[in-house]
């Protein structure tokens, strides 16, 4: 007797990436959505959205991982991430995946749990603090040595920065491309249901919880945005 196959696990991808490195980075972008696309391939596992965040490791907030969390919730997936070693030294981070309730499996370290994430974030904490007191430190005795402080190639690497930006950018496309598919079903769902109109519409997913990809209330042009980019993909 053949067994049936269940359904696929589902995934939600979180990827993290700066302007000023990217390209340079171990954690580039690419390689991110290389080793995710692999784990999953492995695992005959379904992507349902990727969530980019562009900024620097050591900011606190953290909205890309809220709404991955948020649409991880509402679609039972797990989230996913290429390297937790790399982004060890972030307690803000750490922390929200260890109390976000949501599963979560790092490509790198699939055997950890919350907590081997609640014992990074206490070590990340420290790690960070003393770095902070360390370069305060060695900035004060420079200045006391009379050494002149600042980047004399600030702009150079400006535009440099600028020049990588447009990568980024068409990088959110496409992720914004992925969560209006993530939420096909849920559209063919409330038209099949009799509700077609963008307020009707609008009104639907704010009374089932379900944000819109900046963490909001849908409107009337949240929901066209959101067919645009539907019939796009078609």
């Amino acid at each position: 007797m053949v067994r049936e196959a269940g359904p696929s696990p589902k995934l939600m991808a979180y990827e993290r990436v700066s302007t000023a490195r990217q390209g340079r980075s171990g954690l580039g972008l690419e390689a991110q959505r290389k080793a995710i696309d692999a784990f999953a391939a492995a695992r005959e596992a379904r992507v349902l959205g990727r969530f980019t965040e562009i900024e620097s490791g050591r900011k606190s907030d953290r909205p890309e991982l809220e709404k991955a969390l948020e649409l991880a919730r509402l679609t039972g997936a797990t989230l996913i991430i290429a390297k937790l070693d790399r982004l060890s030294r972030n307690a803000a981070f750490l922390l929200m995946l260890r109390d976000s309730g949501v599963r979560f499996v790092a490509c790198d370290m699939p055997e950890a749990n919350d907590l081997t994430v609640g014992i990074m974030a206490l070590v990340a904490q420290q790690e960070r603090e003393a770095i902070s007191r360390r370069t305060k430190e060695a900035l004060a005795a420079a200045k006391a040595r009379g050494v002149k402080l600042g980047n004399p190639n600030g702009a150079a690497a400006l535009r440099r920065a600028g020049e990588s930006g447009v990568a980024l950018r068409k990088a959110v496309a496409s992720n914004a491309d992925e969560f209006a598919r993530t939420l096909a079903p849920v559209i063919e769902g409330l038209r099949s249901a009799g509700v077609t109109s963008l307020r009707g519409i609008a009104e639907a997913m704010n009374e089932r919880g379900i944000q819109t990809r900046r963490g909001g209330r849908w409107h009337v042009s949240n929901v066209r945005n959101l067919l645009v980019r539907l019939e796009q993909a078609r």
